[in-house]
């Protein structure tokens, strides 16, 4: 893919129907979990993307068996039944949340020395928590830079493995600690009893992870608001699993029909889906949207847009893409409770202000948050900051002003290689 991508303005309604590819946040907690199962695991309608490979390769580099075919989006996984036995193994993880994370709590089930890094901006990325967390429930591992609380990261489960204990977990970092912890917790020796420390974060993607533990035969105690988790030793049992479509991904197909003023069918997707991020639709609707909640997709129709007041915590990886739908709204639009965006793959409060600025449209950031006044983009070039979430929010700009060009189109391989294909069909009717 070249190294700017102009997005070419749509004069007509954008209307269609579209598929996203599989969720990356069910992807990469499902080969978890298969590779803790006792057997071998189906999984259908697997995202082929770099977050996903990054996963797959390191599964392969800590010995399990792992056939992915990309083709038919299918990936078969020969699970380790809680404990597999790979001596040493470095892992590279490039900068994906998910993987680091998920795979430091599943190396303290293992049998050697492993290392796991990333690029530049995961070793700025805090996982230090988690780590402590690990530590307390018996297992032995440490940040490089203690200082920093930051990747690299060592696991020694040659020494000590996962035990088991009680520990606390800082809930308003990532929720990823907690999801990480919560899957590898039934292979510990004894009960895992874990505690939430202060707010939590992103509590759909808890809720996901736990939806997903039990549909491979795990039962997790815990109270209605997710504060404290209790977890026995149990084997995770072998499945054929079917992966829904991105949903955060279908917040730009949305937003796609929101600016322009079109109708958008997402299939695959229904209210009842594991994902959180269905309930962008919502956020669209308060902004003047029609939403159709279908028994298998979701349709958005765009009307006239006005600005609104939100709270984003449970839905922030939809945040930069309301970001850019508010541009077009008929009042400011403040969106809250995301500072926890400030540790994703970039700052990504103050990456959205700086390059809404830029476009020259007003946008204010304040520590959890941010605040969009309408305005008509001006041709510019988008700085994406190796950040997929970026790129395709951004891309939005471009279906309702001429010269939005956005720097670096292929980061969006991090869970969608073939995004602006895609955005491309969708609209190749609508100019």
């Amino acid at each position: 893919m070249s190294d700017v991508k102009e997005i070419i303005c749509v004069n007509s309604p954008v209307s269609g129907d579209i598929r996203p590819p599989g969720s990356k946040s069910i992807t990469n907690r499902a080969l978890i979990l298969a590779a803790l199962a006792g057997g071998r695991s189906e999984l259908n309608g697997v995202l082929n993307s770099q977050d996903t490979q990054v996963m797959l390769n390191s599964l392969s580099r800590l010995g399990l068996e792992v056939k992915h075919d990309a083709s038919a989006n299918r990936c078969s996984v020969d699970g380790c039944a809680g404990r597999f036995s790979q001596p040493d193994a470095d892992l590279w993880l490039e900068n994906s949340g998910t993987s680091i994370r998920f795979l430091t709590s599943f190396c303290t089930v293992g049998d050697g020395q492993y290392r796991l890094d990333g690029v530049e901006r995961m070793r700025e990325r805090p996982i230090g928590d988690l780590v402590e967390s690990l530590n307390a429930l018996g297992a032995d591992l440490h940040c490089e830079d203690a200082a920093s609380g930051c990747p690299p990261v060592r696991v020694n489960s040659n020494s000590r493995r996962l035990k088991g204990g009680v520990a606390k977990i800082a809930g308003n970092i990532s929720s990823q600690f907690l999801s990480s912890l919560l899957m590898t917790a039934p292979a510990a020796e004894t009960a895992v009893c874990l505690e939430v420390d202060g707010e939590l974060v992103s509590k759909p993607y808890v809720t996901m992870t736990l939806e997903m533990m039990k549909a491979f035969g795990v039962n997790v105690e815990c109270p209605n608001d997710l504060s404290a988790f209790r977890i026995e030793p149990q084997t995770y049992q072998p499945q054929s699993y079917e992966i829904e479509p991105d949903a955060s991904a279908a917040s730009y197909f949305f937003g796609a029909a929101a600016v322009t003023g079109g109708t958008v069918t997402v299939d695959g997707l229904t209210k009842g889906a594991l994902q959180g991020d269905v309930h962008f639709a919502s956020a669209l609707e308060q902004m003047g949207c029609d939403v159709q909640w279908n028994d298998s997709s979701i349709t958005v129709t765009g009307r006239p847009l006005r600005g609104v007041d939100i709270d984003m915590n449970a839905i922030s990886d939809t945040a930069q893409t309301l970001s850019t739908v508010a541009v077009f709204a008929d009042s400011p639009t403040t969106i809250r409770s995301v500072g926890h965006m400030r540790h994703k793959e970039t700052d990504r409060i103050a990456a959205v202000v700086t390059e809404l600025r830029r476009a020259g449209i007003w946008a204010e950031e304040f520590e959890d948050g941010l605040r969009v006044y309408p305005g008509e983009p001006q041709p510019a070039e988008i700085q994406t900051y190796d950040d997929h979430r970026m790129a395709m929010s951004f891309s939005l700009l471009g279906l309702r002003a001429s010269g939005i060009r956005i720097l670096d189109p292929g980061c969006t391989a991090k869970t969608y290689p073939h995004y602006f294909e895609d955005l491309e069909s969708l609209c190749s009717g609508s100019r």
